[in-house]
């Protein structure tokens, strides 16, 4: 493949093929806008400690179904996935990643993988109940948004950075399935992110949530962004020390969750009548995708 878009993708709903791989379909779509994109997909979840070490020696390593040992055989392992999207070819592509957690050694690993944008996907884990593998994951985010790589958290990945940044995550007694307006702050108006269509009431973008973890308080180096009237911290962006943002980016919500995905999710099992119903409503997932797009493709 010639000169494209890297982006470096935490893949955390291997076992969910339509949210899975379908979502992250979704995800680089605006970005095939633009030419060639080569997508590296690490599963931190799932990967030995060895497969880790090896990938901080030598950078870009090509993962095997041996260095996956916890990978959930409901979905079958493969390592690279070829696909044309927007007339442009796509390849995804399975690698290890260090799983230390040292955000200076991360950084340095990252710089030699050179992504053009690092993304996290949802999860069916949860940042309020830890597991080991996290901390290197949290390290990641850390290190790209330090780094000025542009960075988006989805869901769990909204959650996680915001953990990793020094905000307080915590569990909620009930799920939160719906499309809710998003009511934006004055930053959040002017931000590039939301930029595209908005469709709510008051032209406030519409989002489709489900999770039960909230992050209940914004790190001293995030800028609120936006709020529904169920979760108040529903967008942050990043700064660096003098206040100036970075290009990076934790939302709740899900932009990815086309209604077609949806509907063929609930039509495979994946999601019950109820979340089918809570889904229903149009939202502007899509044309936010497309902002962060733009941000790392400099359109």
């Amino acid at each position: 493949m010639g000169a494209g878009t890297r982006v470096l993708l935490i893949d955390l709903l291997v076992e969910r093929s339509e949210f899975g791989h379908g979502g992250n379909q979704e995800i680089v779509c605006p970005l095939a806008n633009s030419g060639s994109v080569e997508v590296l997909l690490v599963t931190p979840q799932v990967q030995s400690e060895e497969a880790g070490r090896r990938a901080q020696e030598n950078g870009e390593v090509a993962i095997t179904e041996d260095d996956v040992p916890h990978w959930d055989d409901d979905f079958g392992f493969w390592a690279e996935c070829d696909l044309e999207m927007c007339g442009n070819p796509v390849v995804f592509r399975r690698i290890a990643m260090p799983m230390h957690g040292d955000d200076t050694l991360t950084a340095d690993w990252l710089g030699r993988i050179a992504p053009d944008a690092v993304i996290c996907t949802g999860s069916r884990h949860n940042v309020s109940i830890w597991e080991d593998w996290m901390v290197s994951s949290a390290s990641l985010l850390r290190s790209s948004a330090s780094m000025g790589v542009p960075t988006l958290g989805i869901c769990f990945g909204h959650q996680l950075l915001c953990k990793a940044l020094g905000a307080t995550v915590e569990r909620a007694d009930t799920l939160s399935n719906g499309v809710w307006d998003l009511s934006l702050t004055n930053d959040g108006e002017s931000d590039e992110l939301f930029s595209s269509r908005r469709s709510g009431e008051g032209d406030s973008p519409v989002a489709l949530f489900t999770h039960r973890d909230h992050v209940i308080s914004v790190p001293d180096c995030c800028t609120l962004l936006g709020s529904t009237d169920h979760n108040r911290i529903a967008a942050v962006r990043v700064t660096d020390d003098d206040g100036i943002p970075l290009p990076t980016w934790g939302v709740q919500f899900h932009p990815e969750a086309a209604k077609a995905r949806v509907e063929r999710a609930f039509d495979w099992g994946h999601i019950t009548s109820e979340e089918l119903e809570a889904f229903q409503r149009e939202h502007d997932g899509a044309g936010i995708l497309e902002s962060f797009a733009a941000v790392v493709t400099g359109r």
